[in-house]
């Protein structure tokens, strides 16, 4: 029990670092044009993303499940142990240089690797883990093309309006993108503090406390909480890179992101496959800007960002695989 006790409380440590480390993504461009103070733009994503947080949870099924079985792990808590301490510290590394990394590439991948490590990689749900890796790889490409082109019918549109008013359009379009990022803080919650609950309820059908992937109510609620409070301390630091450091936001470019963004990680959770809002949301940025100003866009952050996600994974495995080993292989 008091194993089940840490798992818990490590599950909730990460999704507490997941607020405070991709709140910033959520926020970021609406602080960056000025269309919400920080303060006020970090606590209300922290209500909305407890309040998503609430709402589902077929995102926590597919990451308690799809990887591997549980309930065929014997030593599937300590699996669960190792995972999240892999997490957790390439999530505060990431956060410690203002990267913009991802926290589900980062749990997939701690969460494979000690499964391998537990269980061998034959205990790998390999279609399973192939699938949630292929969404996480499309989800961003997808952002892109879709960004691109909801910026240009919006663009089009502001034309054909012959609407030439730069300031009226920046404040029209600073409203609607208050709205915009209360709905992507609301989609955020609703796809990555599920991963957290999926984590715990692997660990609890590991440890024979229940039977079914079904998310109680109190880890869903502990879970919320966890990212609330990790959404209300906030990521100024990835504020930065996300809301300067890609390209100079503006209202326009801003609500179109934020809507691109906030669509796609609904359609995800809605069919239960948990993607990365970083990459969704820092590549919808980067497909609206590259339609105002393709010169803008700062290609060195960019591929300092895509080397990131490109790693992000391999290195999750690696840490989670020696983690294991060295704590219960070696020492146990």
């Amino acid at each position: 029990m008091i194993t089940l006790f840490f798992i818990v409380a490590l599950a909730l440590a990460f999704d507490f670092i997941n607020g405070f480390h991709d709140t910033a993504n959520a926020v970021a461009t609406s602080i960056s044009t000025r269309a919400m103070k920080p303060r006020f733009a970090i606590l209300s994503a922290a209500i909305l993303n407890f309040l998503g947080a609430i709402f589902s949870s077929e995102v926590a099924k597919t990451v308690g499940g799809s990887i591997a079985n549980p309930a065929d792990i014997e030593n599937g808590v300590y699996v669960v142990i190792a995972a999240l301490l892999a997490a957790i510290i390439w999530n505060l590394l990431t956060w410690y240089y203002g990267i913009p990394s991802s926290s589900s590439h980062t749990l997939i991948g701690a969460l494979a690797g000690a499964v391998m490590a537990g269980a061998g990689a034959g205990a790998l749900n390999w279609g399973g883990f192939g699938k949630i890796v292929l969404i996480l790889i499309l989800s961003p490409v997808i952002a892109f093309v879709a960004g691109y082109m909801i910026m240009t019918v919006i663009k089009r549109l502001i034309i054909l309006s012959g609407n030439k008013s730069r300031s009226k359009l920046n404040r029209v379009f600073r409203f609607f993108q208050i709205l915009s990022a209360w709905l992507l803080s609301f989609s955020h919650g609703g796809n990555d503090a599920q991963k957290a609950m999926g984590i715990i309820v692997f660990g609890l059908v590991a440890a024979g406390l229940q039977d079914t992937l079904d998310v109680p109510l109190w880890v869903k609620l502990a879970a919320a909480t966890a990212m609330g409070l990790g959404t209300s301390i906030g990521g100024m630091r990835i504020i930065k890179t996300v809301g300067s450091k890609i390209i100079k936001i503006e209202p326009i470019n801003g609500f179109a992101s934020d809507l691109t963004s906030s669509a796609i990680i609904q359609a995800s959770t809605a069919m239960g496959m948990p993607l990365s809002t970083t990459h969704v949301i820092s590549s919808s940025i980067i497909g609206t800007g590259s339609v105002m100003r393709l010169h803008d866009v700062k290609w060195g952050t960019v591929k300092r960002m895509l080397v990131t996600w490109v790693i992000t994974i391999p290195i999750s495995i690696a840490i989670a695989y020696l983690i294991y080993m060295l704590m219960f292989k070696f020492f146990v």
